[in-house]
């Protein structure tokens, strides 16, 4: 029996119609996913911005300022062995007496942060100061020396992180600290998780802040939880234990044979991103790269991917900005892959250079979270 012909009509019409659906649903949802993992490429950028480049940019505002700074290496043996500096008698000489805003008064070393870990002390704990300065110092407190409480704070999150690791202090930990002509060699005593404003904590007696100072205490003061919203300050506490002279050598403290064989670097250079501060460098290299290689291969080969959905070879592709991106990059399947990987690598370093710091600066909330120095 033969089927009514306006039925078959009526059947293709709806399977037609379902096709477009499923189709445009298709389209949409690969639309949705492209957007989606941007967002979430952006995030992990945006993360790493925060937690590394801001570390890189911090360390080399640190070596500027010591290059910048008059202050001598601590002096060394024959053929440039280590030498120890002999433990000082006597009352510990105050240094500096007084600094202005921004100077570096200091370097502190702890070796239980790490074998090379060292960081320059600047006065004052303004935002710009603890973001590329290094380790802030609280300018009502004392100096180093001084009878009475050295208070220094710093970030644990981005920035370098300088007190990424206070957790990890043990009772007798030495904390050293080094200005121009002398060290001060502390050692770690006790920790409290407090109220951000608990400013006793930082008092010439944080012990009993109402009464006189008796000791030469240093307080490290930091954010508490570390990735999170700062609602309480982690402070650590030391007592000093001895100065010595840099014109004499090295604390034994920061002797090799006390730090796992590596000695510790007065003025390490940092790697060579530190040393630049700037992506600017790299990205130039990486855009006369793209050209060069995207100019040979329209030379060579031309659009094969474009001049293959126009002749009809490939189906014409669904929208999306990286597939027309990859489209429209010339030469044969690797060399476009190749084009598309420094495309990438561009982009990522103008979002960590520009883009980042920009929204950081601009955006309350994203200020708010990245601790972004608002001058």
């Amino acid at each position: 029996m033969n089927q009514d012909p306006s039925v078959t009509s009526r059947n293709l019409s709806r399977q037609s119609a379902r096709e477009r659906r499923q189709s445009g649903l298709s389209k949409a949802a690969g639309i949705a996913a492209e957007v989606l993992a941007t967002l979430a490429v952006l995030c992990a950028l945006y993360i790493a911005w925060q937690l590394w480049w801001t570390g890189v940019q911090s360390e080399h505002a640190q070596i500027q300022a010591r290059q910048a700074s008059s202050w001598s290496a601590p002096a060394s043996g024959k053929g440039g062995a280590e030498r120890i500096a002999p433990k000082q008698e006597g009352e510990p000489p105050v240094q500096p007496q007084s600094a202005q805003r921004g100077e570096l008064i200091a370097q502190l070393y702890v070796p239980r942060f790490g074998t090379t870990w060292d960081r320059n002390v600047v006065e004052g704990t303004s935002a710009d100061l603890l973001a590329y300065g290094g380790i802030g110092h609280y300018t009502q407190t004392q100096m180093p020396g001084q009878k009475g409480n050295f208070a220094l704070a710093g970030h644990r999150a981005g920035y370098g992180e300088p007190f990424s690791s206070v957790d990890k202090l043990q009772e007798g930990d030495p904390i050293i600290v080094r200005t121009k002509d002398y060290w001060y060699v502390y050692h770690y005593t006790s920790k409290k998780v407090v109220e951000p404003g608990e400013v006793s904590v930082i008092a010439a007696n944080p012990e009993h802040p109402d009464e006189a100072a008796t000791k030469r205490m240093i307080t490290l003061t930091t954010c508490e939880p570390k990735y999170a919203t700062a609602a309480h300050r982690w402070i650590s506490w030391g007592e000093l234990n001895y100065w010595a002279k840099v014109s004499d050598g090295v604390p034994q403290e920061l002797a090799s044979k006390s730090n796992g064989g590596v000695v510790f670097e007065n003025e390490h250079q940092g790697g060579a991103l530190a040393r630049l501060g700037s992506l600017l460098p790299v990205i130039t290299v990486l855009l006369l790269m793209y050209i060069i290689i995207y100019l040979a291969a329209l030379v060579a080969w031309r659009y094969p991917k474009l001049r293959a959905i126009s002749d009809g070879r490939e189906p014409k592709p669904y929208l999306s900005f990286y597939g027309w991106l990859s489209r429209h990059q010339a030469g044969i399947t690797p060399v476009r892959w190749v084009l598309m990987a420094l495309l990438a690598l561009i982009a990522v370093c103008a979002m960590l250079e520009w883009v980042f710091p920009r929204m950081a600066a601009n955006i309350p909330f994203m200020r708010a979270i990245s601790n972004y120095p608002s001058v």
